[in-house]
């Protein structure tokens, strides 16, 4: 079943822009399997886990299109008309919508299974470190977003997710490590995130011209 799900869910990813692509979904499925590997229970549903990550970012495409509202809340819907498809059991659907509906950065779903969790939080890494620095400058370049503005300081922005690329960072980015629901997460996501304060460091000094 799983292999059947992966094909469905990677006929969503056709266009997608590469800060979420199917390469996301495959970093992501290897971060889930570390926080597996790493966690001190043994009762996680890996099978779960890997479905769910398959799936978490089917609806995002849609959603940066402007045809839907919350790329989470369609993909749980559109998990459990795939699952219908291949004849999933009803336990398991339940659980993988569940994933795919919690595992969103700013909606106000907790996760309520540590496999849940364990999507969040994989999810999560893939946004810090280099790799997370790289989606965030392909991301917003796709939008046509300014990389950094200096009369749009950190502090004077008043958007929820940052007006430029260099304030996304500070307002969402670096911010990921607290939301992290696994200690093996936690972990990781602050060896992450001390890379993302390296690298804005850096950005500042060579905006004053200082390097």
């Amino acid at each position: 079943m799983l292999e059947a799900v992966r094909t469905r869910a990677r006929s969503y990813f056709q266009a997608a822009p590469p800060a979420h692509d199917w390469h996301h979904v495959r970093r992501v499925e290897t971060l889930a399997e570390t926080l597996i590997d790493r966690h001190p229970s043994d009762g996680i549903d890996e099978r779960v886990v890997r479905l769910a990550v398959s799936l978490h970012d089917i609806g995002r495409e849609r959603e940066d299109a402007g045809e839907i509202d919350d790329h989470a809340v369609w993909g749980a819907r559109e998990s459990r008309r795939i699952f219908e498809d291949v004849g999933a059991d009803p336990a398991t659907i339940d659980a993988v919508a569940h994933c795919v509906r919690a595992h969103r950065y700013s909606n106000a779903v907790e996760p309520e299974t540590l496999e849940a969790e364990i999507v969040s939080d994989a999810d999560d890494l893939d946004a810090l470190g280099a790799v997370g620095i790289a989606r965030t400058f392909s991301y917003g370049g796709a939008l046509g977003q300014e990389i950094h503005d200096p009369a749009v300081p950190v502090a004077d922005d008043e958007t929820a997710s940052g007006a430029t690329q260099y304030n996304h960072l500070h307002k969402k980015i670096l911010e990921l490590p607290e939301r992290m629901y696994t200690d093996v997460g936690r972990e990781l996501a602050e060896r992450r995130a001390a890379f993302v304060r390296e690298y804005v460091a850096q950005f500042d000094a060579e905006l004053t011209g200082e390097r």
